[in-house]
């Protein structure tokens, strides 16, 4: 079925995106930000997140409502699990990242990096810890894509 076809490689290309964004984050990117001094992290978070707040969620959406659409769609119960686990991994690692990991990022895109209180307390720690959880979420799921994906082959 050609629809199956296409939502499958929207979910499979959506999916990798996420899971490759917060994976690559999570490795690369968040290191270098963790051993920014306090003012220096600040001002390049301010910077760095401007693209993520309105594409991320986006993609997200769309790839859930893929993994739904395929989950009702698959003949197969193998692939109609698959795609509906990813569907929930998915939604938990957009949960984490709109209850978690969105306050903490609007709290510090709130803050004068040359004017830190004095009583801030750095959220890095607590940031980087749900960060690993939504990524753990995401890549589930693109691995219950890729096995439904191959399963329905």
């Amino acid at each position: 079925m050609l629809l199956a076809r296409i939502l499958t490689a929207t979910v499979i290309v959506g999916n990798g995106l996420v899971a490759g964004v917060l994976f690559s984050h999570a490795i690369g990117v968040w290191p270098a930000m963790r051993a920014l001094a306090p003012d220096r992290y600040i001002a390049f978070h301010k910077s760095f997140d401007r693209a993520y707040d309105p594409l991320m969620p986006i993609i997200v959406i769309t790839a859930v409502i893929c993994d739904a659409a395929l989950a009702v769609l698959s003949a197969d119960l193998v692939p109609r699990v698959l795609f509906a686990s990813s569907a929930v991994a998915l939604i938990a690692s957009g949960v984490v990242s709109q209850t978690r990991n969105v306050p903490i990022n609007h709290r510090v895109k709130a803050l004068d990096p040359a004017a830190i209180p004095i009583d801030w307390v750095d959220p890095r720690g607590e940031w980087e810890k749900w960060n690993h959880v939504r990524t753990v979420f995401a890549v589930l799921a693109l691995i219950g894509n890729a096995a439904a994906a191959v399963s329905a082959i």
